[in-house]
C-alpha cells in the first residue's frame, strides 16, 4: 500500500528465531492486533530472519486491507491547497466532507432539474495525483487529470458527462411517471432496465442502451404465451416504424398497438399478483414472472417456487433445461 514502517527484531541469548522479540511503533501495532497469535506461530515456523520477513509483509498487507481506512497524516499543503480548490469552486457546491478531508461530495443539477452526487476520495498526493470519482451513471464516468487540475476541471467533466446522460435520463424518467414500473422498485440513476405491467399478469421488460436511448431497446416479454404471444407478433412487424424524433414511451405504444395501464386511474396492487405458491410477491428480490398458460387461470408464480413444486411432482418430466407439469392452482 505504499507505506513504510519501521521494526527491530530482538533476537535472544541463544539466537533461536522462535524465541525473538518484536517491538515497533504503535501505529504497527495497531494494526497488527489480533494477528498476534499468527506472528507467533510465523516466527516459531520459520527457518530464517528472511523468510520470516516475507510472511511479516503478507499478515501486514491482509491486516491493512482489512483496517478500516486508517488516517494518515497529510502534509499541510495537501489541506491549504483543497481548502484553496473549494473556495474557488464554490461551498454552495459542497454537500458533505468527512473530518479528515479526505471525501468530498459534490452536487449538481442537470439541464432538467434533476439533482446528482459526485463522490470525491482523495489520496495524499493530491492534487499530483487525480481523486477517484464515484457517480450514479449507466456508463463507466473517468476523469482527464493533469497535476495542475483542480476540483473544478473535475466538477465541470461531471457537468458535461450529465448533459450527455439527459436523454436516456429523460425517456427513463417518462416511463417511471407515466406507466407502472414492477422492478426495479426504487431505480437508481444507473439503472438501464424497466419491466412495465402491461396488464394482470403480463408485462415487458426492456433494455436502454444510455448511449443511445433513442433506439429500440431489447424487449423481453413475460406472462402466459396466449398473452404475451400476439405482443411478439406485433413488436416484430412494426419494428420499421420506430421512430427516433419521438420518444421511446411513445414508440413502444405505436409498436405494441396499446395503451400501458395509468398511474393516474389503476394501482400497482392491479398488476402485482402474489406467487400462488408461496403467497408473497417479492422473493430474494424476485417478483412472479412464470404465468400459467390457461387463459381461465393466469396465476402468477416465482421461477424458483414453480421448479421446486414441479420437481416435486411424481408427474412431471424434464427434458434438458426445460420441465412440464401441472399447474399448482388449476391442474392444467
Amino acid at each position: 500500500k505504499g507505506r513504510d514502517f519501521h521494526i527491530r527484531v530482538l533476537l535472544p541469548m541463544d539466537l533461536q528465531l522462535k524465541n525473538a522479540r518484536i517491538e515497533c511503533s504503535w501505529h504497527l501495532k495497531k494494526i497488527l492486533h489480533g494477528y498476534q497469535h499468527i506472528l507467533k506461530q510465523r516466527l516459531q515456523s520459520c527457518p530464517d530472519l528472511a523468510s520470516f520477513m516475507v510472511e511479516l509483509k503478507t499478515i501486514l498487507e491482509i491486516a491493512l486491507k482489512n483496517t478500516q481506512d486508517l488516517h494518515i497524516p497529510r502534509p499541510p499543503e495537501y489541506y491549504s491547497c483543497l481548502v484553496r480548490d473549494l473556495e474557488i469552486l464554490g461551498w454552495n457546491k459542497v454537500a458533505y466532507v468527512d473530518t479528515g478531508l479526505t471525501t468530498i461530495k459534490l452536487k449538481a443539477e442537470d439541464s432538467c432539474g434533476r439533482q446528482h452526487l459526485i463522490t470525491l476520495k482523495l489520496n495524499a498526493k493530491y492534487p499530483t495525483e487525480p481523486p477517484d470519482c464515484l457517480v450514479d451513471f449507466p456508463v463507466q464516468f473517468a476523469i482527464s487529470w493533469m497535476p495542475q487540475n483542480s476540483l473544478t476541471d473535475v466538477y465541470d467533466q461531471f457537468l458535461a458527462a450529465l448533459e450527455s446522460l439527459k436523454e436516456f435520463w429523460d425517456a427513463m424518467d417518462e416511463i417511471d411517471g407515466k406507466t407502472w414500473v414492477l422492478e426495479p422498485e426504487n431505480p437508481t440513476r444507473s439503472a438501464t432496465t424497466r419491466r412495465i405491467a402491461i396488464g394482470s399478469n403480463v408485462s415487458v421488460n426492456i433494455e436502454v442502451d444510455p448511449r443511445h436511448p433513442d433506439m429500440l431497446p431489447e424487449c423481453y416479454f413475460l406472462g402466459a404465451d396466449h398473452a404475451v404471444n400476439p405482443l411478439r407478433i406485433k413488436l416484430n412487424n412494426n419494428m420499421h416504424l420506430w421512430d427516433p424524433e419521438i420518444s421511446l414511451l411513445q414508440n413502444l405504444k405505436d409498436l405494441l398497438e396499446i395503451d400501458f395501464p395509468s398511474r393516474a386511474v389503476l394501482e400497482k396492487s392491479d398488476f402485482a399478483k402474489d406467487c400462488g405458491i408461496c403467497y408473497a410477491y417479492r422473493l430474494d428480490g424476485a417478483t412472479p414472472d412464470q404465468v400459467c398458460d390457461d387463459p381461465r387461470c393466469g396465476q402468477p408464480f416465482h421461477q424458483a417456487c414453480l421448479y421446486e413444486w414441479l420437481q416435486g411432482l411424481p408427474s412431471s418430466r424434464q427434458s434438458f433445461h426445460v420441465i412440464f407439469g401441472e399447474c399448482p392452482y388449476c391442474n392444467k
